[in-house]
């Protein structure tokens, strides 16, 4: 680590939201290129950096900035390079010179001091004088605050949103109730919060405290999938979290209750507390859906007729329940349409479109995945979107509690007759909200999906819920047809739905293979040779578009080894591609990478062959999977390619959303559809190694599923029928309607 004092000679790039900067610093005649965080620093400043030397394969020998301070100028020279630089607007080289004529070392005090009497330099007016104090007394308080922000290790993005949120408040609001930024600021959590409450010498009993540990066990428990908290677990968490006597945690529930910051029901024997904007969520998506559910008066033997039509035309035979689906999408308000592979639900789909359409109709068709709305597009013949364009997501807070902008909402609804969403299982409950608002009642609403696959990322549980009711009509599609018959994945996907044996030795099996394997190195190496050599000419497809699924994270198997072993492999190091190293991760170009949280506020663009863009937008979701095209150290960013053609430049300090995807969690494959599956078989934690978990992943196969390792594995998983518990009131709501 070396110190180096210098002019900032020219600021070459500078990232306003994170601070990140790319400057040339003058130090006694030599340009340095200094790189890092230094968010208040202007041209004509004088530093002092402590910075570390590195070579950038690029550009060459930089320093990368560690911790730096602003010197006041040490002559006239230097007063009149700094506000020559154009620092503070207004004043340019001419301005300059002639300030520092008329008031030399004592030009900055008579700035903040006594700005008026800038007022006697020919070409200042009095509001243009009080206007330059206006600004260095801006850059002044940002510096104190950013320096004492840094003292409670908050970083500068976070500390460039608090001062432009509050202000020179800050620090009070700071000193006085640090929970409170943990509640209104993203980014700054409870954990956060607490650690500079602890700074500062806030006790831990401090009601501050307590009511905001409450509201942080109810945030977790919203990232675990769950509206709400039956009281007793609140409280157990909140009392292990904040190590205060449960009682004295009981006390403040009914204080947040009668502030409206949460809300009590009690449903039978069990006493359920929400935030209260979840609790408002639940209760109005009952109430859209009930305004939407009703029914029509309609000739039901002209509608079959009509069916008939469809079906000589397009040369199809429906069954009894699939005409029955026709028949009620066209009689009802909402309807629910449910099944397994290989049961005809893309086909009931195409059949309701075309009813629809001769109809004359109008019809939007979405999925809440990209890769699910591809799919879609390619089966129907019909373009699908995501729901976040559907209802056309202009950016928003990144946090899903908060909800996004949508530019489609109860003021600017959907025109359409019809829509159409498939993959309903992987609808949260704050998604069929903004959808539900920006649907007219009158209009129709249908929504497909596995109720037996895993159910969404995000909070509740919206399919099962409706299907459980009792209240919305529900078509069970429970036939599978003969050509999906023929396909051993189809058939032994419902098989492990129904906890049947599975014949894991079939000889002739075209689809569904078992490697047995104990030794987990082998078994390694298999999935490996699967990966890279076998499945890819099998299938007729690349490497990278064969998906190892894995029910876990950590261990052997899980997420991380795996696309370590992968990523050496499929995308080894090489002196052209350009790596980013980020904790634990390396990142690479050439590298297949996920998105593991929603951002509604990246920025994306389509561009063409000739990389001119034809499209924008804003927003990139979780399990949304792309390739990793360019890493610019300089510019500390990295450019990723996603499967729909999006563009999306990544600044280093969002690289935690990212991970790699050679490997990914079985939950993440929701709504895709690869043309191999391959996926360990190892025993495991058994609240993670359950049945609808395998069944997800064999359905996840379009032309191959490769099982690699034990079978006992595989038969206990089909025998545990055990599912995660979800905490969600939706079905209770609309049973009350």
């Amino acid at each position: 680590m070396e110190k180096i004092k210098g002019y900032v000679e020219h600021i070459i790039f500078q990232n306003k939201e994170n601070g990140y900067t790319v400057m040339d610093l003058d130090c006694d005649g030599e340009s340095v290129m200094c790189v890092g965080y230094a968010a208040s620093v202007s041209e004509g400043e004088l530093l002092l950096i402590e910075a570390e030397e590195v070579i950038n394969p690029t550009y060459g020998p930089q320093y990368q900035i560690r911790e730096y301070e602003i010197l006041p100028p040490e002559d006239i020279k230097a007063i009149e390079r700094y506000l020559a630089s154009g620092a503070i607007k207004g004043i340019g080289a001419a301005m300059a010179a002639r300030i520092i004529k008329k008031f030399g070392e004592d030009t900055f005090r008579i700035i903040e001091e006594e700005p008026e009497r800038l007022s006697e330099i020919k070409g200042i007016s009095e509001k243009k004088a009080q206007e330059i104090a206006v600004q260095m007394t801006d850059k002044r308080d940002l510096r104190a605050v950013m320096m004492q922000l840094q003292k409670y290790g908050i970083t500068y993005q976070l500390a460039m949103k608090l001062y432009g949120q509050y202000g020179l408040k800050i620090n009070s609001i700071i000193e006085e109730n640090p929970y409170r930024i943990a509640e209104e600021v993203q980014g700054i959590g409870f954990l956060k919060a607490d650690e500079i409450a602890r700074q500062i010498g806030i006790g831990g009993n401090s009601e501050f405290r307590i009511r905001s540990g409450i509201f942080y066990v109810l945030q977790r428990a919203a990232g675990e999938g769950h509206m709400y908290l039956p009281q007793s677990m609140l409280l157990s968490q909140a009392e292990k979290l904040l190590g205060v006597n449960m009682q004295e945690i009981e006390h403040f529930l009914l204080d947040l209750c009668i502030d409206k910051k949460i809300y009590i029901k009690q449903i039978e024997e069990e006493i359920r507390v929400y935030a209260a904007q979840n609790y408002f969520i639940e209760m109005n998506v009952a109430r859209m859906l009930g305004d939407l559910n009703v029914n029509y008066n309609v000739e039901e033997d002209e509608i079959f007729q009509k069916i008939e039509e469809i079906e000589k035309r397009d040369n199809i035979v429906l069954d009894e329940m699939q005409r029955q689906a026709v028949l009620e999408s066209v009689k009802k308000g909402l309807l629910v349409i449910t099944g397994g592979p290989g049961t005809g639900k893309t086909t009931t789909i195409q059949t309701i479109i075309h009813y629809f359409e001769l109809e004359g109709l109008d019809l939007y068709l979405a999925a809440p995945t990209g890769r699910a709305a591809k799919r879609m597009t390619e089966t129907t013949g019909y373009e699908a979107r995501t729901l976040h364009r559907l209802l056309e997501l202009s950016g928003g807070l990144e946090d899903e509690n908060k909800g996004a902008e949508f530019g489609k909402n109860e003021q600017n609804p959907l025109e359409a007759d019809v829509i159409i969403v498939d993959e309903a299982s992987m609808v949260d409950m704050y998604l069929i909200s903004n959808l539900l608002k920006a649907v007219l009642v009158g209009t129709k609403l249908i929504f497909v999906g596995d109720v037996n696959q895993l159910p969404s990322v995000g909070p509740g549980c919206v399919l099962r819920d409706m299907i459980d009711c009792g209240v919305i009509p529900v078509i069970r599609l429970n036939k599978i047809f003969r050509q999906a018959m023929e396909s051993d994945i189809v058939k032994n996907a419902h098989k492990i739905n129904r906890g049947e044996k599975v014949d894991l030795y079939k000889k002739d099996s075209r689809d569904f293979f078992f490697i047995k394997q104990n030794d987990s190195l082998i078994m390694q190496r298999a999935i490996l040779s699967l990966v890279q050599e076998k499945l890819p000419k099998y299938v007729n497809a690349l490497p990278f578009d064969i998906q190892v699924l894995t029910p876990m994270r950590k261990g052997m198997f899980g997420v991380y080894e795996l696309n370590k072993m992968l990523q050496k492999y499929l995308n080894p190091a090489d002196k052209s591609k350009r790596e980013k190293e980020f904790y634990d991760h390396i990142f690479r170009e050439g590298d297949k990478v996920m998105q593991i949280k929603n951002n509604y506020q990246l920025v994306w663009e389509n561009v063409n062959k000739y990389n001119i863009t034809i499209e924008e937008g804003m927003g990139v979701f979780n399990g949304d999977i792309g390739v990793i095209k360019h890493i610019d150290d300089t510019l500390e960013k990295m450019t990723i390619i996603f499967d729909d053609n999006r563009k999306v430049d990544y600044p280093f300090k969002q690289l935690e959303e990212l991970e790699l995807a050679y490997a990914i969690t079985v939950h993440k494959s929701q709504g895709s559809e690869y043309p191999a599956v391959v996926m360990p078989m190892f025993q495991g934690p058994k609240p993670l190694m359950t049945r609808n978990l395998l069944y997800t992943a064999v359905s996840r196969a379009k032309s191959c599923v490769a099982l690699v390792g034990n079978t006992a594995a595989f038969d206990d998983m089909v025998e545990n029928e055990s599912e995660n518990k979800r905490y969600s009131g939706l079905k209770d709501f609309l049973e009350s309607l």
